[in-house]
């Protein structure tokens, strides 16, 4: 009997030659950070993931680059996938003052991140135009243009911007770079249009703007000429020439970079970034036999799937601080939660106990606390505490990092300078992504008050740091109550604070007090740590350390004299910590022997983890 044509290139075994890619199944676009759950069985996925796109350059400032746009072939996800979308960057502004890039969009399958990279921002006058994954225009008179690719993906998720050529007269800026497209070219008189964008529809249908994403924004002009218009893909065209005309901004979800500025007699605002998107197709393995050559090519690739097991942890409440620096980012999840890894039941699941961050000298960025993580790259839905943010450091007339008058963003944020009323950060733990941000807490520092030249509260995991006081630093946020979900268990299991944690550390001022450490709602210490009181006699005095392995934020150190200070001596935020209820029937155990399983009210069994090390549960 006579064998199929194709078998002899399929091994010998009779069948179907099955040279495609798996079965098409739903696709899914999100266009605000959260979680995609998909279907039963699926395994495998395509995506495309868009960032957002560059702000627009002030006065006559070139457009904004648009957001890097990836099509991924083949990524192994199951069960609930983590997504973030990349917001646009803002625009450049008066006097001078530079935009920004657009942020990063990201999905997470089975522990491994796929991302791109945020838009280049447009050129002003006195600034630069940015990479990106596509990059800024040049403004005119002619200036370099910001690169695209910045990932250095193959194949590229972009294109540079485009340059300036113009000379005197109504010279105009380059637009920004687009990812089908390199940025037109300013001229005199124009404007250069930003580069095209990318039609994705065909292979992800139902995308904003028609499926036609990442263009680039279009140049502006210097007294009077034609504005260039925002390339196809969302980008923003340029304010119109001939007046103080700000950028229009790049559509909504599209990765479009914003219009630049045009410039009669004064500055206007560049266009803001459009936010970026991300599409998820799920694929199923197909019917029929795969030939022995399509398996080979595909393993020597490394594009051979591989189907990875899942397992959940089905608990009764999970507890999680960070390493404070102002308080520490706080996870609290309902107390029925399941989570579910990639592995084999009953594989050791990795555990990250985060560190305090570290106080630095003059006007040096302060080190923020480290993240509090239960899993790694080798696991699905990992569940991150952001590290506090660190405090501000500062004294002027010794500019070492202009930057440093303003508390650092983290889990909570860290407070701002007082001398120069520097301003307090955001809170990160809230925006993550998954159920890192569902069930996150952290909030923002406190101002610092230039007028009494006291500085702003660390924030904590459950109110702002209070912004500086005449005559007093501002307060530390309050801890977050965690015994709502995880029951009153007392010392042996939260240690000093009663079940109150990641409290703000408090600031100083250069009166006659100190603000204190972030407090618990009625009343306990949620491990925040004390400033050092300001003023006479003129001596450096240091802050209170964060309580160890409960988030707490670090209180301000009291320095005199500049740089003659010693240059560290910031105190140290407080360690953090991870508690797991299981249900009484599991078998629990957890490494090394300094953490522990004991058993709690309720019928069950709780792990704490107040070191890093591994959690097994059966």
């Amino acid at each position: 009997m006579a064998s199929p044509s194709n078998s002899s290139q399929n091994g010998g075994i009779l069948g179907v030659s099955n040279k495609t890619s798996f079965g098409r199944c739903a696709v899914t676009t999100k266009t605000a950070s959260g979680c995609i759950t998909l279907q039963p069985g699926t395994g495998i996925v395509q995506a495309l993931v868009v960032s957002g796109g560059g702000g627009g350059g002030t006065s006559y400032g070139s457009g904004g680059g648009g957001g890097g746009a990836r099509q991924i072939s083949s990524a192994n996800a199951s069960g609930t996938i983590p997504v973030t979308i990349g917001g646009g960057g803002a625009g450049g502004s008066n006097p001078n003052v530079a935009g920004a890039n657009g942020v990063n969009s990201s999905f997470v399958g089975c522990g491994t991140t796929y991302s791109s990279t945020g838009g280049g921002v447009g050129r002003g006058p006195s600034n630069t135009a940015g990479n990106g994954g596509s990059g800024g225009g040049a403004s005119n008179p002619p200036g370099t243009q910001g690169s695209g690719n910045a990932g250095s993906f193959s194949p590229s998720e972009g294109n540079p911007g485009g340059p300036g050529t113009g000379t005197g007269g109504n010279y105009g800026s380059a637009g920004g770079g687009g990812h089908g497209a390199v940025g037109g070219c300013g001229s005199n008189p124009t404007g250069g249009t930003g580069g095209a964008g990318t039609d994705f529809s065909p292979s992800f249908p139902g995308l904003p703007n028609s499926g036609v994403l990442a263009g680039g924004g279009g140049g502006g002009t210097f007294q009077g000429g034609s504005a260039g218009s925002g390339g196809p893909g969302g980008g923003g065209a340029a304010g119109a020439g001939g007046g103080n005309n700000a950028g229009t901004a790049g559509t909504a979800n599209t990765g479009g970079g914003g219009g630049g500025a045009s410039f009669q007699s004064a500055q206007a605002t560049g266009g803001t970034g459009g936010s970026g998107a991300v599409a998820i197709k799920e694929l199923d393995k197909a019917s029929g036999v795969w030939s022995m050559q399509s398996q080979f090519q595909a393993q020597s690739q490394g594009k051979w799937p591989r189907f990875i097991p899942t397992f959940t942890m089905a608990t009764k409440g999970i507890f999680m601080v960070a390493g404070g620096g102002g308080g520490g980012g706080v996870v609290l999840t309902p107390n029925s939660y399941t989570a579910t890894f990639c592995g084999e039941a009953g594989s050791a699941i990795p555990i990250t106990v985060g560190a305090g961050g570290t106080g630095v000298g003059w006007e040096i960025l302060t080190i923020p606390g480290t993240d509090s993580v239960i899993g790694d790259s080798s696991t699905l839905n990992i569940l991150t505490a952001k590290g506090g943010g660190g405090g501000s450091a500062g004294y002027p007339g010794w500019p070492v990092d202009p930057d440093a008058y303003n508390g650092r963003t983290g889990g909570s944020g860290g407070g701002g300078y007082g001398q120069n009323g520097g301003a307090g950060a955001a809170a990160t733990q809230p925006g993550q992504a998954g159920d890192s941000g569902t069930y996150g807490f952290g909030f923002a520092g406190g101002a610092g008050n230039a007028g009494p030249r006291s500085g702003g509260g660390g924030g904590g995991a459950g109110s702002a740091g209070q912004d500086g006081q005449p005559g007093d630093g501002g307060d530390g946020g309050a801890g977050k109550d965690v015994t709502p979900v995880m029951g009153a268990l007392g010392t042996p299991f939260f240690g000093p604070t009663n079940g109150f944690f990641a409290g703000g550390g408090g600031a100083t001022d250069c009166g006659s007090t100190g603000g204190n450490g972030g407090a618990g709602p009625s009343g306990p210490l949620s491990g925040g740590g004390p400033a050092a009181y300001g003023g006479s006699p003129q001596v450096y005095r240091v802050g209170g350390a964060g309580v160890a392995n409960t988030g707490g934020g670090a209180g301000a150190s009291y320095a005199v004299n500049g740089p003659s200070t010693p240059a560290t001596g910031g105190a140290i935020g407080g360690s953090g910590r991870i508690i797991i209820n299981f249900p009484d029937s599991n078998t629990v155990s957890v490494t090394p022997g300094t953490n522990s399983v004991n058993p709690s009210p309720g019928s069950t069994k709780t792990a704490v983890f107040t070191v890093s090390g591994t959690l097994t549960v059966s």
